[in-house]
């Protein structure tokens, strides 16, 4: 597992870190001015890599290919990383088990395979260099317990998932520093269920009820425990509705990931600016659209900025643009399409 001293020297010490010094200000992470938010069609990692450095060359992803089947998928992908704990396919989905079988190694193989890409694409890059992983409330969401209910309804399965998963990214950050030796390596983790587990929105296993809402506190308590043990600094990701900002935040986020259509609550955003939150903004679909022209992209970034109140040389450094989601539902055109927009949209919120 990774320490703070095998870090880059501007990657953040996790605050609680017994490792790390007392000072625990921020330091500056190497933003880049576009990203994309992970997944891509298609089935070749080489091709997607490739694809990723060449479009989002400032701070590239490691790509996510679901249409590779199960185990690349997101709950199949993260649970690859899990430590001590093995999950295998049913008919309903990814259920926790007592030991590894063929689909958990499909999954680590893939992963590996992703690897290599990275190794061999992207070797002598330098800079912020972004992986995601399913977050701790998404993955308890996704997996069945051995007697059939969501570990989400169980605080013991939610605390054993989250230390493996802890202790799984920790050695997926050291992987890909590995590989990539000049990366800072910044972690997202997406938690598309989040805003569900808050409101009482799950559905049960059977798909006939609810399951009952999680208390603010304890999704942002648990959220904070695993941001703490994490080596690398950390982006929340939420496409949804009613994406939880200030929570996100407040459990120790330094980076905000969200659909710019979807988010209304402009105090919530302003409050992560004035925190010194970074804000990775999606400004085009996930699928297939007629896109409008990068400026006319950035002319509505910059009128949502100065909505927010806040100066308009400050823009360009406190936002990454994004596509609003992933891209695993475009085609390959409209992918590529996107990613070309995003960086060419963020070349127009530079000062002049």
């Amino acid at each position: 597992m990774a320490t703070p001293n095998d870090l880059p020297d501007d990657v953040t010490t996790p605050a609680g870190d017994p490792a790390g010094s007392d000072d625990q200000r921020p330091v500056p992470i190497p933003w880049g001015p576009a990203s994309g938010v992970g997944s891509l069609p298609g089935t070749d990692p080489l091709e997607a890599m490739r694809l990723v450095v060449g479009e989002l060359p400032e701070l590239p992803h490691l790509p996510e290919l679901p249409a590779r089947g199960p185990g690349a998928d997101m709950i199949g992908r993260t649970a690859a990383l899990l430590v001590d704990l093995a999950v295998d396919l049913t008919p309903a989905g990814w259920r926790l088990v007592p030991r590894p079988g063929a689909d958990l190694r499909r999954a680590r193989e893939l992963m590996a395979r992703d690897l290599d890409a990275l190794h061999e694409v992207a070797e002598r890059y330098t800079g912020a260099f972004k992986v995601q992983v399913t977050g701790p409330w998404t993955l308890a969401a996704g997996l069945e317990r051995s007697r059939g209910d969501r570990a989400v309804v169980d605080a013991g399965a939610r605390r054993d998932l989250a230390q493996s998963l802890a202790e799984g990214v920790a050695a997926h950050v050291a992987a890909v520093s590995a590989r990539v030796p000049g990366a800072t390596v910044v972690v997202q983790l997406d938690e598309p269920s989040v805003p569900a587990v808050l409101q009482g929105g799950l559905p049960t296993v059977s798909g006939y009820g609810k399951l009952a809402a999680v208390e603010t506190t304890v999704v942002e308590e648990e959220l904070t425990a695993l941001l703490d043990r994490l080596p690398a600094p950390a982006v929340l990701h939420c496409c949804a509705n009613r994406a939880p900002l200030d929570l996100f935040r407040a459990a120790g986020a330094q980076g905000l990931s969200f659909d710019l259509g979807m988010v209304q609550d402009l105090d919530s955003v302003g409050s992560a600016v004035e925190a010194g939150t970074h804000l990775l903004i999606g400004v085009v679909p996930g699928t297939d659209a007629t896109l409008p022209s990068p400026k006319t992209t950035a002319t509505r970034v910059q009128a949502w900025w100065r909505e927010l109140g806040f100066p308009a040389e400050q823009l360009h450094s406190a936002v990454t643009l994004t596509p609003a989601c992933g891209l695993a539902g475009a085609s390959p055109a409209y992918a590529r399409s996107a990613m070309t927009h995003v960086r060419e949209a963020a070349r127009y919120l530079l000062p002049e």
